[in-house]
C-alpha cells in the first residue's frame, strides 16, 4: 500500500476497533512517539495502548495530505471520561511508510475545548 491508502486503513481500523487486524499496516520496525507525552511505543504496545484507551468511542478523519512515502492525518476523537461525560480531542499523526507499511509515527494531541490564555485577545 502507498501512504495515502495506509494512514487512511489506519484510522479505518482505529474507528472500527480492530485491533486485530491493526497490526497488518504497521512495519515490523514500527515506532509511534507521543509528542505531548514524549513516550515511545513499539508496534504490539502501540496496538495494546489504543485497544485498551479509556472511554475512546470514535476517530473521524478531516484532512490527509501526502507526498512520497510520508503524510499526515488530522482527525477528531472523540469518547467519555470517567464519569460519562463527552470528550473530544484533535490529533495530527505524521507518518512514515516503508516496504508498504506504516514505520513511524508522530502523534500531536490536543484537547479541542481549551480557551486561549487570558489578556492574549484583544
Amino acid at each position: 500500500m502507498d501512504a495515502r491508502a495506509l494512514i487512511t486503513r489506519l484510522a479505518g481500523l482505529i474507528d472500527a476497533h480492530d485491533w486485530e487486524a491493526l497490526p497488518g499496516v504497521l512495519h515490523r520496525d514500527f515506532r509511534c512517539r507521543l509528542v505531548h507525552t514524549g513516550e515511545v511505543f513499539d508496534r504490539e504496545e502501540w496496538v495494546r495502548f489504543n485497544a485498551d484507551y479509556p472511554g475512546f468511542e470514535r476517530m473521524h478523519v478531516e484532512d490527509v495530505v501526502v507526498e512520497g512515502d510520508r503524510g499526515v492525518l488530522r482527525a477528531r476523537v472523540t469518547g467519555k471520561g470517567g464519569t460519562g461525560e463527552a470528550l473530544e480531542f484533535a490529533v495530527a499523526s505524521f507518518a512514515t511508510a516503508r516496504d508498504g507499511l506504516l514505520v513511524e509515527l508522530v502523534e500531536v494531541w490536543a484537547d479541542v475545548d481549551q480557551q486561549p490564555p487570558e489578556g492574549t485577545r484583544p
